[in-house]
């Protein structure tokens, strides 16, 4: 197993190697797309687990009550525990101030998404440019040695698509887990949205 390991490690870095000063920002593209994309994905498991209903967030609102941790941790819970840290306790202030909540959990849904999308869409173009590079290379070992020096335009045209296969790595799957943390904010959107409009009716 530890063999295998190493052996693993090493045509990493061989391909590291091999893909030349672009593979770096790709992998630095990589890390911190996939960073957000995990934050995001718990932060939205969190919020649609344990959801509380409709019924019980009134009750919690006229009792004043904040919700336990314990059985209700999803989104309803936020609206109701933000609203209740807000309140005014006056009628008109709190429709407002519950109108206002909705819209900031709303707002946050959507924080860090567009920079997902931003470094998906960025690894392709980083890709493009690493077979620049790498072709780049190639002409200058072709204009240097002609065609003697097979080993150096092999280097470059490893460069070109390394990089090329790279950035679509990234991007493919970054893409389509931006769509997918957008359909799961959009569905709580309307949730809270929903919630929002029914506590404010009873308040």
């Amino acid at each position: 197993m530890k063999e295998l390991l190493l052996l693993q490690y090493s045509q990493l870095i061989e391909y590291i190697d091999a893909g030349g000063m672009i593979i770096v920002p790709l992998i630095v593209v990589s890390l911190l797309m996939w960073l957000l994309i995990i934050n995001r994905t718990l932060f939205f498991r969190r919020l649609h687990r344990k959801n509380m209903p409709t019924a019980v967030a009134l009750e919690h609102i006229r009792e004043n009550r904040f919700p336990d941790p314990g059985p209700y941790r999803g989104a309803v819970a936020l609206l109701v525990s933000r609203f209740l840290e807000k309140r005014s306790n006056n009628k008109a202030l709190d429709r407002l101030i519950l109108d206002e909540t909705v819209l900031v959990i709303n707002r946050s849904l959507d924080d860090y998404l567009a920079t997902i999308g931003a470094l998906a869409a960025i690894a392709p173009l980083l890709g493009l440019l690493g077979t620049v590079t790498g072709m780049i290379a190639t002409f200058d070992i072709l204009s240097f040695f002609g065609t003697g020096n097979a080993k150096g335009m092999a280097g470059g045209i490893s460069e070109a698509l390394i990089t090329t296969q790279t950035g679509l790595l990234v991007a493919i799957p970054g893409l389509y887990m931006k769509g997918f943390l957008e359909r799961r904010s959009a569905n709580l959107k309307q949730r809270i949205a929903r919630v929002g409009y029914y506590l404010r009716r009873q308040l």
